[in-house]
């Protein structure tokens, strides 16, 4: 998606040897017109599934899967939560997920009420790295018993192994941007 790109490459700032910080528009700060572009080229790489739910991990994926969802004609978006819940097990779907960027293993969750053996679903994150996110949220749409249509990654780190680990069990991975390398404090897309 060429305009991503540019924008990544414009307003994107490597810090530290591997992270790449887009926060001016797009996990902080989010640039609206952009996000509707990355709906439009989401829904148009998965116009051949029949979508009726998009699944995200909270934070940074809600927005783009609320712009998605709307493409999709208006479906739900459910978001797995981070950390803990006071309600017992029983009534969740978890799975533990280590976080690239934060260093920390935290529980991901969602309430059984909003996922069940019928939904076909998109799962939509704003990064792929090592893939632990996705792997923990198609962990939960298996609990479910529900389907993974596929994946939608806005940036993906081409240099990690997150999407070799997710295509090895059989998913579809879309990646709208893909980071190659970080020379010099410049990105390298392909």
């Amino acid at each position: 998606m060429e305009l991503l790109k540019q924008r990544i490459l414009r307003d994107g700032i490597v810090i530290m040897p591997n992270i790449l910080r887009v926060d001016s528009f797009l996990n902080h700060q989010i640039d609206c017109s952009l996000y509707r572009e990355i709906a439009k080229e989401f829904k148009e790489r998965y116009k051949d599934t029949n979508i009726n739910k998009i699944l995200t991990i909270e934070a940074s994926g809600i927005g783009i899967a609320l712009a998605t969802a709307f493409e999709f004609g208006d479906i739900p978006v459910v978001f797995a939560k981070k950390g803990t819940a006071k309600t017992t097990s029983t009534h969740l779907y978890t799975s533990k997920v280590h976080s690239f960027t934060k260093g920390i293993d935290y529980d991901a969750i969602v309430s059984k009420k909003y996922l069940n053996e019928n939904d076909n679903i998109l799962i939509i994150d704003d990064f792929l790295a090592n893939g632990q996110a996705v792997l923990g949220m198609i962990d939960i749409v298996n609990q479910a018993k529900a389907t993974v249509a596929g994946v939608g990654i806005v940036v993906e780190k081409g240099f990690q192994d997150g999407r070799k680990l997710i295509e090895n069990q059989g998913y579809r991975v879309e990646s709208l941007a893909i980071v190659d390398d970080f020379k010099d404090g410049t990105v390298i897309l392909r």
